[in-house]
């Protein structure tokens, strides 16, 4: 770092190696370049098309080795494009032409090719530019880099006198060790969003006394953890002075406040040395994307379909707190601008997108509820348990991660004990268009009735906790149209708590098709092993009811062994004894599972199996039994 802070930087996060494509229009140096690099001499004949070539570790001083391809047919350029870590476009400086090629033909192939490695744009040929007219690269590349963000640098080059010819792999192997794409807006010349929220966290990590400020010891066990040695006074002086020349809220009497640290980073790449900011960044586990690597966040592993992963209580007592910290207000619930603040160490706010936007319970004036919270991270944690341990490491969850998570029993075992431990729930919705099922979701998380009919596009999810203390449940939507090939799949029930088909109880067509779906689940079921206990609703409850229907849905209920339907109305405030009686039927996994009548035979003819087997066990042990006593006996008599 400056005036003494850093050191020796990291060598891009264990890379082993790096391939380059070097492109562009025939006649523009390209293998020229890459054979004067690799002798360190101009060659007095080049091939159109040299074969690879490589250039050794210590060639550079992050002892990477470099693959140069030289890129030939155009089907072989595609392939090699996307094979490559960083792409060189080349152009002749002595041919203003192949400049115009670039944004013309070549920076927009790459992104119709969706190739998002970095690109290096090189001028050859520098020795036979028009001195009589002299450009600065920096004018003529300006416009093009701020159309192409994916440009990480321009350089001009000779390969005749090697004039920067070195510089150009050197900066293609920077690119992809240490980008400053990641890290720095060029147009608006400020640290981009990810790379203030990962700072912040590094800053409160560091910040052991929480006094908002880094003592000259905190920033020496900073340096010593980053770089493997100590600053001495007179650097950390340096230092200090010159973030309060520049950022003069950066110093207190405390010592580098936040801001000041900010600064630094920005003063790294501003003086292009953004490998001193990869090496912070990578030493705290940061990886290109500025997310945490994977390998610094263990989840358990399921063995079984029908398991899931919940939050332990320890975990759910640290979030119930850190919601208190941040609920300035103390009203139960967040602002979206408290919930930002809670988040703003993370590289994003994990809520923003589907499936978890509007999957929570808020508040009228679109506050999240502590349920709406605890729900969420639930939800995360169903879904993507690695995402929710990252989020807790971010925020600053500092427990081990082995006492994050609990795999719960698997299913088939908690219907044969007849009891579950579990405090997270899933539940499928079923049910054809139009019979509640949005509604449904609705109304779980608190939302008021919509009458204009949307139909869901995709799954879509609501999660909420239920009267019962510690238990969540969780509905996922399945759009009538994606039933038959959700279903296709073998496990598609092993990890739903409860099915639960809908019905608009005015419509006989409606619950023609529920009755289809629910026949389909019970057999999928039976067939996989994977036999889910089935709540039928007839929604809709405030119109009148197809008598057929009624009488219909009683008799299929009483067939299958299951509860007769659950009339209900989404525009009144019975609907939670609804939510009850899904979580009910969850606690006991080995009631209100349907049976099909070829389902019972099946499973007579296993009784009567099994029975003859016993018998036949049986039958053979006393005969072996016999057969002994027997020779026993003819022992003791012949003796």
């Amino acid at each position: 770092m400056l005036g003494g802070f850093g050191g020796k930087s990291s060598s891009g996060g264990g890379r082993k190696s790096l391939r380059v494509a070097v492109a562009g229009d025939k006649g523009t140096g390209k293998s020229s370049l890459i054979s004067a690099v690799a002798s360190e001499t101009f060659p007095d004949n080049v091939p159109r098309v040299l074969p690879p070539t490589t250039l050794p570790a210590d060639a550079y001083p992050d002892y990477i080795p470099i693959t140069i391809i030289d890129t030939p047919s155009r089907i072989k350029l595609i392939e090699e494009f996307r094979k490559a870590d960083v792409v060189i476009l080349t152009y002749a400086c002595d041919q203003p032409s192949t400049l115009d090629r670039l944004s013309s033909y070549w920076l927009p192939e790459l992104r119709r090719l969706q190739i998002k490695a970095p690109v290096i744009v090189v001028g050859c040929k520098l020795d036979l530019r028009d001195e009589r007219s002299p450009v600065r690269l920096e004018d003529i590349m300006a416009p093009i880099m701020k159309e192409y963000r994916e440009i990480e640098t321009c350089i001009e080059c000779s390969a005749l006198t090697l004039i920067q010819a070195p510089d150009v792999f050197y900066y293609a192997l920077k690119a992809v060790l240490h980008p400053t794409f990641p890290l720095f807006d060029q147009e608006k010349q400020c640290l981009k969003p990810r790379l203030r929220r990962a700072v912040q966290r590094i800053f409160n990590f560091c910040d052991q006394d929480l006094d908002g400020a880094l003592s000259d010891a905190e920033l020496n066990d900073f340096q010593v953890n980053c770089f493997g040695a100590p600053l001495d006074p007179v650097e950390l002086m340096g230092v200090k002075r010159v973030v309060q020349e520049r950022q003069p809220d950066g110093v207190t009497d405390l010592g580098l406040t936040l801001p000041g640290f900010l600064f630094l980073f920005s003063l790294f790449i501003e003086r292009g040395r953004p490998e001193t900011a990869w090496a912070i960044l990578r030493k705290f586990g940061y990886n290109d994307s500025l997310e945490l690597n994977t390998e610094l966040i263990p989840v358990p592993a399921k063995h079984s379909p029908d398991q899931s992963i919940e939050l332990t209580n320890e975990t759910m007592d640290f979030l119930r707190g850190f919601f208190q910290l941040y609920d300035l207000d103390n009203d139960g619930a967040l602002r979206p601008d408290e919930l930002d603040d809670l988040f703003q160490t993370a590289p994003d706010s994990p809520w923003l997108e589907a499936p978890y936007k509007d999957a929570a319970e808020k508040t009228p004036d679109g506050k999240l509820t502590i349920n709406g919270f605890l729900s969420q991270w639930a939800l995360m944690t169903l879904l993507d348990p690695r995402k929710t341990l990252a989020n807790l490491i971010y925020i600053g969850y500092g427990h081990d991660p082995a006492s994050t998570f609990s795999v719960t029993r698997k299913r088939s075992v908690d219907r044969k004990k007849q009891r579950t431990e579990r405090n997270v729930f899933q539940c499928f919705v079923f049910g054809p268009k139009k019979s509640g099922k949005s509604a449904l979701l609705d109304s779980f998380t608190g939302r008021k009735f919509a009458d204009g009919y949307k139909a869901t596009v995709g799954e879509r999810y609501a999660a909420n906790v239920v009267d019962q203390p510690g238990k969540t449940l969780i509905l996922r939507e399945i759009p009538e149209d994606r039933v038959k090939k959700f279903l296709a799949n073998k496990e598609s029930l092993a990890a739903c708590d409860v099915a639960v088909v809908v019905y608009d109880s005015s419509d006989v067509y409606s619950w023609r098709k529920a009755r289809e779906m629910l026949m389909e689940i019970a057999r999928k079921g039976e067939e996989s092993g994977y036999g889910t206990p089935c709540v039928l609703v007839a929604a809709k409850d405030d119109l009148d009811a197809y008598p057929m229907s009624v009488q219909e849905s009683d008799r299929v209920c009483m067939e299958l062994g299951i509860d007769i339907p659950v009339s209900v109305s989404m525009k009144d405030d019975e609907r939670n004894s609804l939510f009850r009686k899904i979580v009910s039927t969850a606690e006991n996994p080995h009631m209100s599972v349907p049976e099909t009548e070829s389902g019972r035979r099946s499973k007579n003819i296993r009784q009567v199996v099994n029975s003859s087997l016993l018998f036949v066990s049986v039958g053979t042990a006393l005969g072996f039994a016999g057969l002994a006593a027997y020779r026993a006996y003819s022992a003791r008599k012949n003796a």
